[in-house]
């Protein structure tokens, strides 16, 4: 029986995913707590505008896209204190709230981190420097689409993919929120009409279709996978895809949709 087999939340966009045993789905299509803060360069620290809604580009920001050595921290946030806690292996460096002054501390622990990467060059392109931090904490909105989305994939198809290169493939790398097992390798691609996981019934909208982050190995941030390439020629793809975006069914009598979903929690396809 399909069932969701892991669920997580990235606090800080392009950074470590937060396995957990719940999630909230807002009824705007979002994870609550998904996203709610992100390293932006410094000429796009406000939205831009995309069919009417706010549009923050990965590419004017940090992201795994572009900054794969990001995948060897390890970040930790207190939603409540509203602090956030960065590690790189048993070193930390920084560990501030969300004032102003943390916030400038936060900013200049991962400049300095990237300034040391293989990726130091990025941060001399115009309007890079300083990086901010933005976001409130709370509020979901750093997605990589204007309209948010819930993302979903099938462990095998994961394990599909992992068994074609010789790195090291897990679920961590395509940061969905939610992982299912018992489907068949892509079968989620194929998913159309209505989608019931746990107590949210959701309306697939479209496959996602995938960058560069995945060839990061989420534990070294090397680039050790051709996973794009690996997508289109050995699974036959015109464009390298993996997993579904999915939003949630409005709930009548209220017009609101979303609810809580657990580990456990059975899915079905109602095709």
């Amino acid at each position: 029986m399909p069932h969701v087999s892991g669920l997580f939340r990235h606090p800080v966009k392009g950074f470590t995913p937060e396995p957990v045993d719940h999630v909230l789905v807002q009824a705007d299509g979002r994870i609550a707590g998904d996203r709610v803060l992100a390293f932006r360069f410094a000429s796009a620290v406000d939205p831009e505008a995309r069919d009417g809604l706010d549009s923050w580009p990965k590419s004017r920001g940090l992201a795994l896209m572009a900054f794969p050595s990001l995948a060897r921290l390890r970040l930790r946030f207190d939603p409540e204190a509203l602090r956030v806690e960065i590690r790189e292996g048993a070193a930390v460096l920084a560990e501030e709230g969300l004032d102003d002054a943390g916030r400038r501390r936060l900013e200049e622990a991962v400049t300095a981190f990237v300034a040391a990467s293989p990726e130091y060059a990025l941060l001399e392109n115009d309007g890079v420097l300083p990086l901010r931090l933005v976001g409130d904490g709370r509020t979901s909105r750093f997605q990589d689409r204007p309209r948010g989305f819930v993302s979903v994939h099938g462990e095998a198809s994961v394990r599909a993919v992992d068994a074609m290169v010789t790195a090291s493939v897990d679920d961590r790398r395509f940061r969905s929120n939610i992982v299912v097992a018992g489907t068949a390798p892509w079968e989620e691609l194929t998913w159309t009409g209505r989608v019931r996981i746990g107590a949210v019934s959701f309306v697939p909208q479209a496959p996602i279709g995938r960058c560069a982050a995945i060839m990061a190995n989420p534990d070294s941030g090397e680039r050790d996978a051709r996973l794009l390439r690996v997508l289109t020629t050995r699974f036959d793809q015109d464009e390298p895809t993996l997993g579904m975006l999915l939003l949630p069914e409005p709930a009548e009598p209220t017009g609101a949709g979303g609810g809580e979903i657990r580990l456990g929690d059975e899915v079905v396809v109602e095709r």
